[in-house]
């Protein structure tokens, strides 16, 4: 099949099917006599899988560790459990920092007049950055833990 019916089937995008060849994601593609991409239903598979670990957030090195843990039928299911694990801790801190964002843009809102006036504490925190850590806790002066 063509690239544009591959990524028909596998629900990845023609310029992502390209991407990933050109980062050895996935392998070049078998080419026609005219220089067309040729996909195999294997490679629709492998497309599948990428699709699908994207989906749950993995980077694209996530990606090839998972791609080499499914081809080695001799691997260790506690290695791939190992990698889901370690992805989980990383979204876990991903929420942590967007709660804090949350609470932190909230906080300024509310100090927001709402009115005709000019002055906007929400452009002078952008303006002026996050506020000192106070007395060395990790917590801002709104009393959130540091974004970085």
């Amino acid at each position: 099949m063509n690239i544009g019916q591959a990524a028909d089937a596998s629900g990845v995008s023609a310029k992502m099917i390209r991407y990933y060849e050109k980062t050895g994601l996935i392998g070049a593609a078998g080419r026609t006599a005219s220089g067309y991409r040729v996909y195999s239903e294997q490679d629709v598979h492998k497309l599948k899988f990428i699709r699908r670990a994207r989906d749950l957030g993995f980077s694209v090195d996530q990606i090839q560790n998972l791609l080499g843990l499914w081809s080695d039928r001799s691997r260790a299911s506690a290695d791939v459990k190992a990698v889901a694990l370690e992805h989980v801790e990383r979204l876990c801190h991903k929420v942590t920092e967007l709660q804090a964002m949350i609470q932190t843009l909230k906080e300024l809102a509310d100090k927001c007049s709402d009115n005709d006036r000019p002055e906007c504490p929400i452009l002078q925190d952008l303006e002026e950055g996050p506020q000192p850590d106070c007395a060395g806790t990790g917590e801002t002066l709104f009393g959130v833990g540091r974004i970085s």
